[in-house]
């Protein structure tokens, strides 16, 4: 598989690079974080993206989507990332849906994603971290089950319309056998949202499931198999996080060889020192080897290749490696200007210190990496 973007593919690319360009410009963040937004993002955009197709690119064409794959979603995610835009994307249109594809639930959800309407919120993390570690209960009551537990930083998750839920229901917690995913909306008894900001302005919320009562139909797979749907839950929303920090350390290095261009001292341009130069050119090949990464990361995933999961955690932690060198050489080429909240570059660095963590870190997926090779 070539490892560049086809004809309708960059296409694609830049028709989300001229629109959310001009729509969710880093302005656009700006301006939600001054007015304290208690949303975390525009919903009339989001109905934008639906009318120009983006919420239904992993779709099937039967089910109102375009049908496309993980490389067109990367597509679209890194203009999000290059232009910091809030949005439900990643965790609605792509890990929501990889998650409910075939499935009963897929002919209830999928319409409401294309059309805009919906908003899923994944509730899978309970710790500082990103672990293995999933101890919220869902005890059988009834015809179905009780959740009792804690779910900490859910994007979106105080504003969801659609919450997909790791709970065990058998085991203990670190295994992956016992695992069950529920779907259920957020208007339940006894759950309740407590939101607050991220260092990126972003917003999440930890959730309290207090006894949540659902019934049997809200379990996506089967009981104790939740590892399934989950797998290409976590798959789909590491290669997207990976494409979005692509964006992100672009759109940091855009703007680093920008002021390098504009900014003189001693009475030239500061891009033509040298020691500057080899540090653009170092960071340009890392984040071309990271780009590279992604890129098969999400063709194998489409191919449906037993190779992806590798691949994938190659990529996310790739790619964080990458934008964080994007964003720290952004701050350091910028001088002290970079620490003001006048110039965007800090909300690149800020907007790659969230999504770095978002389904794992590069230390996380190093020892994984390490796990599955037998150390």
């Amino acid at each position: 598989m070539p490892l560049f973007l086809n004809e309708e593919q960059s296409m694609l690319r830049d028709t989300a690079r001229d629109f959310i360009g001009d729509a969710a410009p880093p302005s656009h963040l700006r301006g939600l974080r001054d007015a304290n937004d208690p949303t975390g993002f525009s919903r009339d955009l989001w109905k934008q993206f639906a009318e120009l197709g983006f919420t239904g690119i992993l779709i099937p064409e039967a089910q109102g989507g375009l049908g496309l794959g993980h490389v067109e979603a990367g597509v679209v995610l890194e203009e999000i990332g290059r232009n910091l835009s809030p949005s439900p994307f990643l965790s609605t249109a792509v890990a929501a849906v990889a998650a409910l594809s075939d499935t009963p639930h897929a002919a209830n959800v999928f319409p409401g994603i294309v059309s805009g309407d919906t908003v899923a919120a994944l509730a899978i993390d309970e710790g500082p971290k990103h672990r293995d570690h999933i101890a919220l209960r869902a005890e059988r009551a009834g015809n179905g089950f009780r959740l009792s537990g804690t779910k900490r930083f859910v994007t979106h998750g105080h504003i969801a319309d659609l919450i997909l839920v790791a709970a065990r229901t058998a085991g203990a917690p670190g295994e992956q056998a016992g695992l069950t995913l529920f779907l259920l909306d957020r208007d339940r008894a006894g759950l309740s949202a407590d939101a607050h900001r991220l260092a990126d302005a972003g917003l999440a919320a930890d959730l309290v499931f207090d006894g949540v009562e659902v019934d049997a139909d809200a379990v996506v797979g089967e009981v104790d198999a939740g590892a399934v749907p989950l797998a290409r839950l976590l798959a789909a929303g590491r290669t997207g996080a990976a494409a979005e920090l692509l964006g992100v350390g672009a759109g940091a290095m855009d703007r680093t060889v920008g002021y390098l261009k504009e900014r003189r001292q001693f009475g030239q341009p500061i891009g033509s020192f040298q020691a500057l130069q080899h540090r653009a050119a170092h960071l340009y090949s890392e984040m071309e080897v990271a780009r590279a990464a992604v890129l098969k990361a999400q063709q194998l995933l489409d191919a449906g290749d037993a190779a992806a999961d590798e691949a994938v955690s190659v990529a996310k932690a790739m790619s964080g490696l990458a934008a964080t060198l994007a964003v720290q050489e952004g701050i350091q080429m910028h001088g002290g200007i970079g620490m003001t909240d006048e110039y965007d570059i800090g909300f690149f660095m800020k907007r790659a210190r969230v999504l770095a963590e978002f389904f794992g870190d590069a230390n996380y997926h190093a020892d994984r990496l390490a796990v599955a090779s037998g150390y």
